[in-house]
């Protein structure tokens, strides 16, 4: 395929996106405008000056300027015109299905209230399925640096919302912050019937990944390239069929691979892990989703077909129920037998 083929193919291919944290989809012009309706004085003068703020050499350079832009977030309308402008550009990817990460402790911590923030989202999810047909799930994640009090405490704000939640994760800082750490509060998501991910394996070693699998059992895990250092745990992997959320602009930005033409992806799919393409936080890292897949393609090499199983892993490896994986996965065959 050439270049512009490649792109129309991925752009018209069905595929879900399950790794996105919502507020790493703030653009710098949203960051701007909402600056202004809400009368929060910013440290930049232009979008240009953000945008050159985003150089990071590694995860908490990052992290201190994606926290600083959350600062702008502070009513139900601000984080609903945020998903909304996130559900754009994943319909205009070709985007069909979304399970969005969102930190509620960066808010809370803040003083705005936890029923301000799932009120705003899910206000943006319920407009995007209406008027774009992208339907989406939301994924409450607790912040790996902060304690594990913290975690059950917005665990407990979470109950009368548990309704519009699909599961509940772990992210931020994950060097010196194991997966073991919020054992507990994890199970004790799971005992409400929650489903688990977490991110590990992005910084942390292989034995985050062990931790993950082992002692949280989780459902999925958020990156995982580093599970490759260990053969019997990629073995084990591949075993569960467990989903792996692959990020690669977000490894690149983040310094994980020095050129994206040494991203794992295509190895881990020639291991046969259950691996997806996804952004992660797409607004600081330089792409969104069809920019994931048409330059890691071209980076690495993916062929037709393992694109469609990257499609497919999407929808499998999704939390949507088995007859709408079916239904999604039916998709895209129709789509590849005529194209």
């Amino acid at each position: 395929m050439t270049d512009t083929a490649l792109e129309t193919f991925v752009r018209g291919l069905p595929k879900a996106e399950l790794h996105m944290h919502i507020e790493g989809s703030l653009e710098p012009e949203l960051m701007f405008e909402l600056a202004a309706r809400n009368g929060v004085t910013l440290p930049f003068k232009t979008v240009d000056e953000i945008r050159a703020a985003y150089a990071f050499s590694n995860l908490q350079d990052f992290l201190d300027i994606y926290y600083q832009g959350a600062g702008v977030l502070l009513t139900a309308a601000d984080f609903k015109d945020l998903a909304l402008a996130y559900f754009r550009r994943l319909a205009a990817d070709g985007g069909t299905h979304a399970e969005i990460f969102f930190d509620p402790q960066t808010h809370t911590d803040r003083g705005v209230a936890f029923g301000t923030v799932i009120d705003g989202l899910t206000a943006g999810m319920e407009e995007a399925q209406a008027t774009l047909g992208v339907t989406s799930k939301l994924i409450l994640c607790f912040l790996r640096h902060l304690d594990e009090a913290s975690a059950f405490a917005t665990l407990e704000q979470a109950k009368p919302y548990l309704d519009r939640i699909a599961g509940v994760g772990l992210d931020s800082s994950e060097v010196g912050h194991p997966p073991a750490k919020f054992a507990r509060v994890m199970q004790a998501a799971r005992d409400l019937g929650l489903k688990i991910v977490a991110h590990a394996g992005e910084e942390g070693p292989p034995a985050y990944v062990w931790e993950a699998v082992d002692i949280l059992a989780v459902d999925r895990i958020d990156h995982g390239n580093r599970a490759l250092e260990d053969d019997c745990l990629t073995a084990r992997l591949v075993q569960d069929g467990t989903t792996l959320t692959v990020c690669p602009l977000s490894n690149l930005k983040l310094c994980g691979v020095s050129d994206l033409k040494d991203h794992p992806l295509k190895r881990m799919l020639k291991l046969g892990l259950k691996a997806t393409v996804n952004s992660d936080d797409p607004a600081y890292f330089g792409g969104y989703l069809l920019e994931n897949y048409v330059q890691t393609a071209e980076a690495v090499g993916l062929t037709r077909d393992e694109l469609v199983t990257l499609a497919r892993n999407s929808f499998t490896g999704s939390f949507l129920d088995e007859a709408e994986k079916a239904r999604r996965v039916a998709a895209i065959d129709a789509y590849v037998a005529t194209h």
